[in-house]
């Protein structure tokens, strides 16, 4: 790193430390009261803090889904989980509705975004409590973070909502309690209160607790503990200054906190939750009931889960535990984003993926987590290509709602995404070129699968096979992508091919003749040649008259505007030029690609094609040479 961008980074460093100097706040309970007149969202709950980052970051609507942008560059293809986790829980929770008071417990399989969604949250509360929309204020020096409203005394509560609009909850902490008395005087309005900034790493209002041992685990990690060495200093096990109230539901105030593997975890434990969640405190040390503000989030996997509420002795805990689904992603797209996301991230990024290589993975992927449908006429590559929005000519998108419906569990089994990165990533040291293509990644797939110790055989069986649909899938892929660079270096060829036809569709829709460019004879209108381009893209022998009279519409509507009618301006009929020209060419591909000796002018074709690969579709030399090998012997078998 070079002198100048040490600098920058200091520079960065030093401009981050004025901006949280300016952010910073210090004033007394009565300048608290003042701002909170101004300004009554610093007074919202933990709850409501997280609704409102959500909402605040933006929302967008596609295709009747929610989609919020908080969530936007880290969670793909989860849009109607998320939809449900803001809706379900967040919103009513905001709003002091009953489901605030019930643990959060995010399930779905391994990798499949739970921790991502949890670690989104702690992040985005973090920069949100730097922010004016979602400042926290708390008792100045009071290592739960207390919120200065405790201050006020219940008998005057009521006044205070008519004056404010402003609930208040929990009541002062016994620690505060004895410091209003010895270091204010009882003077509420004199309290010093500061702003304080949400911080994982400083322990500030967002926690993590992981179960250990569960012999040796001691409840003091969640609730804090008694300072021996100080007993004789205050003279009492029950004097709050002799008590570190350095817990993670203490430090976690405010905020949220994750529980870990909550399902494993001692009963004794899972109690705290309880009296936090459903009253707002919980029992520390020799002490009434503490009061917290936080948001409890946990995940699980559905087999802990399903052994969990199948147990009696947890019934109680059960009816205040809000499951939510959070299954595997169903969109190829997506899984792509996914792959890109996590492969961006490693030290492979340097790496030449040749283009579908990814998607041919993420075909795979979807495909081991389809349930299979009862819908006639509906298998699982059709499902995928609906899910992930391609129309499919017998069905549309209602039904895709029923397919839904059929399955409301779907996505929480399957191959999950962290065991195709590790696939590729084994490629791309095996393979020891810096370039891997499709078939690297289907190959090692496939070969992971044969060591996967946790697939039963009937599941290997299935997975087996859906890596051979994923290459055909790819085939096709393939063949249509050397299909258009090739027709693309025969562009005088195709649009040659195009006139004709376009020549030939007028005179059968006018019923007119046509004439012999060298003869001048009157000919009827090759219907042999139109065929052959029509049938490239399925139109029937019925349907043909109308697709005719289509193009003949077209044309006269572009010249209408005053635009010529040209080789872009109809998909289906470029497409059908495409193909017809492409198995024209059919046997120029087979020779160029394994011929010893291509002749000359062949060559010249060849490397054309390739440099256009290389140029407009992401290849380079080497994947390029291989894709016109790989499609070569396609053509050949």
């Amino acid at each position: 790193m070079d002198g100048g961008s040490i600098t920058d980074i200091l520079n960065k460093v030093k401009n981050h430390r004025e901006e949280e100097e300016k952010l910073k706040w210090e004033g007394t309970f009565a300048e608290y009261l003042d701002m909170l007149k101004e300004r009554p969202e610093v007074a919202q709950t933990a709850h409501s803090r997280v609704y409102n980052m959500i909402k605040n970051s933006g929302l967008i609507e596609k295709d009747g889904k929610k989609m919020y942008s908080f969530f936007g560059d880290d969670i793909f293809g989860l849009e109607e989980a998320i939809e449900r986790l803001v809706e379900e829980y967040f919103h009513p929770a905001a709003k002091r509705l009953d489901v605030r008071k019930r643990i959060l417990l995010l399930m779905g399989p391994v990798s499949g975004g739970k921790s991502t969604i949890v670690t989104m949250l702690k992040r985005g509360l973090e920069q949100f409590s730097r922010t004016d929309e979602g400042a926290v204020y708390a008792i100045k020096g009071c290592p739960m973070h207390e919120d200065p409203l405790h201050l006020i005394p219940p008998h005057l509560r009521e006044d205070f909502f008519d004056e404010y609009g402003v609930r208040i909850e929990g009541s002062l902490s016994p620690l505060n309690s004895m410091r209003l008395e010895q270091e204010y005087g009882g003077r509420i309005e004199d309290v010093e209160v500061e702003r304080i900034f949400l911080s994982e790493d400083r322990r500030v209002g967002i926690g993590t607790f992981t179960p250990s041992d569960p012999k040796s685990q001691d409840i003091a990690d969640l609730t804090g503990s008694i300072d021996f060495s100080t007993i004789a200093e205050y003279g009492s096990e029950s004097d709050p200054r002799a008590y570190r109230f350095d817990g993670e539901l203490n430090k976690a105030n405010r905020g949220m906190m994750e529980f870990q593997e909550m399902l494993k975890c001692d009963e004794k434990f899972l109690w705290h939750l309880l009296s936090l969640t459903q009253e707002g405190n919980f029992k520390a040390g020799r002490f009434a009931l503490i009061s917290a503000d936080e948001l409890i989030v946990a995940h699980t996997n559905e087999t802990e889960y399903r052994s969990f509420i199948s147990n009696k002795k947890n019934e109680a805990l059960h009816s205040r535990i809000i499951v939510m689904p959070i299954p595997y992603n169903l969109r190829v797209s997506e899984e792509e984003r996914i792959y890109e996301k996590m492969i961006g991230e490693s030290d492979m990024a340097h790496v030449h993926i040749a283009p579908h290589a990814l998607r041919v993975a993420a075909i795979f992927s979807i495909l081991t987590r389809l349930e299979d449908s009862k819908k006639q006429g509906m298998d699982n590559v059709k499902k995928m290509r609906l899910y992930d929005g391609e129309d499919i000519e017998e069905f549309n998108q209602i039904d895709m709602d029923e397919l839904r419906n059929e399955f409301p569990d779907e996505g929480m089994n399957g191959i999950d995404p962290r065991y195709v990165i590790n696939r590729i990533s084994s490629t791309i040291i095996s393979k020891d070129v810096p370039a891997i293509n499709a078939l690297d990644v289907l190959r090692s797939l496939k070969d992971g699968l044969e060591q996967h110790p946790s697939i039963s055989e009937e599941d290997k069986e299935n997975y087996m096979n859906y890596i051979s649909v994923a290459r055909k899938e790819y085939d096709e892929i393939a063949k249509k992508e050397v299909q258009k660079a090739f027709v693309y270096s025969y562009e005088e060829s195709a649009k040659t091919l195009m006139d004709n036809y376009l020549d030939n569709v007028e005179a059968y829709c006018n019923k007119n003749k046509l004439k012999d460019p060298l003869t001048g004879e009157e000919l009827n209108p090759d219907e042999k040649l139109m065929r052959s381009i029509e049938e490239q893209i399925g139109i029937s022998e019925n349907a043909k008259k109308s697709f005719r009279e289509e193009i003949l519409i077209r044309i006269s509507a572009y010249a209408r505007k005053g635009k010529r009618f040209d080789y872009n301006s109809h998909e289906r009929l470029r497409e059908a030029i495409q193909s017809k020209l492409f198995a024209d060419l059919k046997d120029v591909v087979k020779i160029t690609t394994t011929s010893k000796t291509p002749d000359e002018s062949q060559l010249k074709k060849v490397n054309e094609v390739i440099a256009r690969l290389i140029d407009e579709y992401g290849y380079n030399s080497i994947s390029a040479n291989e894709l016109l090998r790989y499609v070569g012997s396609l053509l050949n078998r």
